[in-house]
């Protein structure tokens, strides 16, 4: 089978784990990497890999247009902007890993198939990655008015990109709760914790739906079924109890174990985030080659 070709943009931790996993991918072909500090070990391992590289960011790629057809951002939310115009102008599609939000967003087990010919998407935050499955799932049986999620990740796996993008990350993935997940009013939290050993990334989601009647069985079947889809490509994702009900309050509780690839697995919070953007590049590639043929 013929690959499409793939660029990634940030040489940082999500950017370098990407490297790793879209070596493994059937369908996607990694042939450039982009950044701007030529020291960092990321931008060090690509030329290592044998990868073209640009030292200048994605301004680079406007000298060698056809070098890649789909593109990964794993730079920040400020940068972002200036990346999309660039990819935009070459018309490659983009694949948004910072809360920049600037195209729609995209979960893969709930709207994988949706924004397929869209020039960029963007994919939320952990915590959404982590929590707007279940929203969904719950929202499939009984329709969430509110729904809050407070992600807590340990603090070594909260890099720079990381840090600088708090408010972002807040507001991005509230929005997210309420158009993809469906609640009504969404909230998010996020918490850097210090522990030591680094504790894994947990989740946790609280919904309030429009029923004091719920029907417990159903919801928890559906919760169950999204677990399986998220885990078909992030195998570290589990509850970590049973679906808790209390009138028309739900709450459940989830533990992602990233895969090792190039983070340790304590980080299933940059884990989740670069194995959905490769979920969301390969159906992109997929589409694209069903196209052309």
């Amino acid at each position: 089978m013929s690959k499409v070709k793939v660029g990634i943009i940030g040489t940082g931790n999500i950017g370098s784990d990407l490297m790793m996993k879209l070596a493994r991918s059937e369908v996607l072909e990694l042939t450039t990497v982009m950044g701007v500090d030529p020291s960092s070990r990321g931008m060090q391992r690509a030329k290592r890999d044998g990868y073209q590289v640009f030292e200048n960011g994605i301004d680079g790629l406007l000298q060698y247009p056809n070098s890649v057809d789909i593109l990964f951002d794993a730079t920040s939310a400020n940068a972002h902007i200036h990346n999309a115009q660039v990819a935009k102008k070459l018309g490659k599609q983009m694949i948004d890993l910072t809360p920049a939000a600037i195209g729609p967003f995209i979960v893969p087990p709930v709207n994988l198939g949706a924004h397929l010919d869209t020039d960029n998407v963007n994919l939320v935050t952990c915590g959404g990655q982590a929590t707007i499955p279940i929203i969904h799932a719950i929202n499939k049986v009984e329709c969430v008015e509110y729904a809050e999620i407070v992600a807590t990740i340990s603090s070594k796996s909260a890099g720079p990109g990381t840090r600088a993008n708090i408010d972002e990350f807040t507001e991005t993935t509230a929005k997210a709760i309420e158009v993809v997940g469906g609640a009504k009013k969404g909230k998010a939290i996020i918490i850097l914790n210090p522990a030591e050993p680094p504790i894994m990334m947990r989740d946790t989601v609280h919904a309030i739906v429009n029923n004091n009647q719920v029907n417990q069985e159903l919801v928890a079947d559906s919760i169950y079924k999204m677990v399986e889809k998220v885990q078909s490509y992030v195998p570290g994702y589990k509850l970590r109890t049973e679906p808790i009900f209390e009138d028309n309050k739900i709450t459940v509780f989830l533990e992602i174990e990233g895969a090792g690839h190039y983070l340790p697995k304590y980080a299933g919070n940059l884990d989740i985030m670069t194995s959905a953007a490769v979920k969301v590049a390969e159906e992109f590639a997929k589409h694209r080659m069903e196209t052309i043929v």
